[in-house]
Order: structure tokens, then sequence, then C-alpha cells
């Protein structure tokens, strides 16, 4: 049967929820869901990069306070004026952050469910009031989803949440191997080589001081290498870690090999991919890591973090990996990518994981969760 959905993400940005939310949207489509992807979209952007098959309606996110807590407020308050009007327009109200399932949980009682909300993973944070926003948008849905087993655990742990576990995926179309446009970008950022490449910006939970500490011991076999850092679009400022960041830049001698593209557009992610030699992404906390799946489905031998969720999905044969808390490990991991015989080793290995995660399987999986869900609804109370 097909369903009404209303899907909603908190940017049009590329973040990793954001790319579920805009490939989930796409893969529904192509099953015969009727799909309208709701975004928050900032003042001067023309909203998502690449044409959509579903209905997008974009969300103005007018300039908001300073502190991130009267940010999110806002944010909230932003989806629930935009979401009111379709109150019982849709058979599934689907958020994939904290910001939209806090809209839907203060529209529940007007027509806006079921709700179901996607954790990616789960913060810890210092604000009393993202904390209650987090929890509430965690206990409050209808139905909870998970991108791995860690995440499903957690939320069975720690919030007593049987939460369903459906798969990420990666669209081979658009990253793969074949040569297209890297000595366009290799010419633009000065691309030499070795080129390490890390994606989702500075902050703490991508790990980048450690990160960075392993790149200046690497440097030392291969004096030519540069760290090649992608993103950072976020709601939240990570200033004190990017200041301590970049003192350890200065101190490290490292301003000439670091490159900062900052976040790039859409259409040059897939060959910036290609230009490099290894995806170094050793994160401390990830919902699951679709730069991961990108990267090799490119080509690319992947450095990360030798723990959930990337050891759910990857054994020592196909990554290299490395304890994140540990700089010398890192390091260690670094140089192995790096060796052409264990590179390919590792890329030719990686390709069976690729069978596995495809966005039409999540969407039949998120499809048949959709559809219990609904059932339950549209069943007669039991009599007491």
């Amino acid at each position: 049967m097909a369903l009404r959905i209303a899907l909603l993400t908190y940017s049009t940005k590329p973040r990793g929820s954001v790319i579920h939310a805009l490939e989930l949207a796409t893969a529904l489509t192509r099953l015969g869901h009727q799909v309208c992807l709701y975004a928050l979209c900032k003042p001067g952007s023309s909203g998502f990069e690449r044409p959509l098959p579903c209905a997008v309606q974009l969300i103005p996110a007018q300039p908001a306070p300073d502190d991130i807590d009267g940010l999110i407020r806002q944010r909230i308050a932003e989806f629930v004026a935009a979401l009111r009007p379709t109150a019982g327009q849709y058979d599934v109200y689907h958020a994939q952050d904290c910001i939209g399932a806090n809209a839907l949980g203060q529209l529940r009682n007007q027509g806006c469910r079921p709700i179901v909300r996607t954790v990616h993973h789960v913060e810890a944070f210092e604000s009393i009031y993202l904390q209650q926003c987090q929890d509430r948008s965690i206990r409050e849905p209808d139905l909870c989803l998970a991108v791995s087993h860690r995440w499903q655990q957690t939320l069975a742990r720690d919030y007593g949440i049987d939460a369903v576990r459906v798969v990420n995926g990666v669209d081979q179309r658009r990253f793969n191997p074949q040569p297209n446009g890297e000595d366009g970008m290799r010419k633009r950022y000065g691309l030499a080589g070795p080129v390490l490449l890390t994606i989702g910006g500075i902050e703490p939970r991508k790990n980048s001081i450690r990160l960075l500490q392993a790149f200046a011991q690497v440097r030392r076999a291969h004096p030519t290498a540069q760290l090649v850092i992608v993103g950072g679009a976020t709601l939240f400022d990570y200033q004190p870690y990017r200041d301590k960041f970049f003192a350890e830049v200065d101190t490290l001698g490292l301003n000439e090999a670091l490159v900062l593209p900052g976040v790039l557009s859409d259409a040059s992610l897939p060959a910036f991919y290609r230009c490099a030699d290894a995806l170094v992404f050793p994160s401390l906390k990830e919902g699951w890591g679709l730069v991961v799946l990108e990267a090799i489905a490119s080509g690319v031998p992947v450095v990360t973090s030798n723990q959930p969720p990337f050891t759910e999905f990857l054994s020592p044969h196909q990554a290299c990996l490395a304890d994140p808390l540990d700089v010398n490990a890192i390091a260690v991991a670094i140089e192995q990518a790096l060796d052409p015989q264990v590179a390919q080793n590792v890329v030719d290995n990686s390709q069976a994981v690729l069978s596995h995660y495809s966005w039409d399987r999540s969407a039949a999986q998120h499809g048949r969760a959709y559809q219990s869900l609904c059932a339950n609804f549209a069943a007669p109370a039991s009599p007491r």
C-alpha cells in the first residue's frame, strides 16, 4: 500500500542524517510512496543541490539567538508553524533528528501522527534543555528506528525502547572508482599527495586533534602528505575545540600540509573521494558513518575506529582499524593504508560490503515499519 509520508530534516547542508533523509525520500518515492521532504533552510540558500523526485518543502530558518538553547527553541517553533497546517494529511510523520521530533511532539494532539524518529546517535549534552529535548525526541514517538546495532542496544539499555533496525546505503552511480573530474579538483585545491581525506569538519566527535597528531607522525615518512578536512556545517559551536586544533597545527608546523575546502558542492564530492589515497576517519562517535561506505564505493582504502558501529560491517581485512584514543595506533593504520599492497587488498576485500547496503533496501525496511505502525493505529482498541 502506498503511503503519504512527511519526512523531516533539520538542514539542507550535507551532514549524515540529512543525506540519509534525502536518499531515503528518493528511494521511498521509487517504491511508489508519496513523500514530502521538509527541511529547514537558511536565508540565501536555494535548498538541496540536486533535484529530487519527491515534493520538497523548504522552511525558512530565520536568524536565531546566539545561545544554542535559544537557537533550538526557534528551530522547533519554525517546524511547528510549517507543519501545523499538514495535520492529518500524511499517514506517517518521520523526523530524522531531535528538532523535528520535538516539533511533531508538540503537534501530536493536532493530528500529526503516527510519529517516527530515527536515532542516528545519542549525544551527551551539558545543557539541561538540550538533554530534555533529546530525551523527549526518543521517548515520545510512536516508533524509533536505529541505523546500527550499537544504537539499537543503547536505546534498549538506556530508554527501554525496542527500536527497529534499518540500514544505510550508498549510491554507487554517484560514488564509484571511474575517473571523472579529479584533475580539476587536484588543480583547484593544490592536491599533490599523498592525500589523506577526512569528512565532517573539525570537532570533538570527529577526533580531529588526535588525527592531526597522527598525521604529524605520518609526515615523517611521507613529507609531502596532505590532510584534507572537508565539511563542517553544524548547529553547534565548537570554537574552543577548533582553537585548540589550530594551535596544535601551529605547534606541529602543519599549516602548509592542511587543506580546508569547507563544505563541498554535492556534485564535487565524488571526485574528491577519488583524489584521496585514503579516507581517515578515526571518529569517537558515529551513528553509522556514511562517508565510510562512500569511500569504499569510490575504491578508496579506509582508516577508521576499531569500535562499533564500524566493526559491525567492517573486518580488519576490509579497513585499517585503530584505537581512536591512541595517536600512535592511528598513525600506524594510516601508514598501512599508504602501503600500495595493503591498500589494494583492503579495497578489494571491502567491495563485498557494498552489496548489503543500498538505499532501496533501506526504503523497503522503512516501508515495512511504516505499514506495521499504520496497521496498529488503524486497529480498533481492545475492549476492557
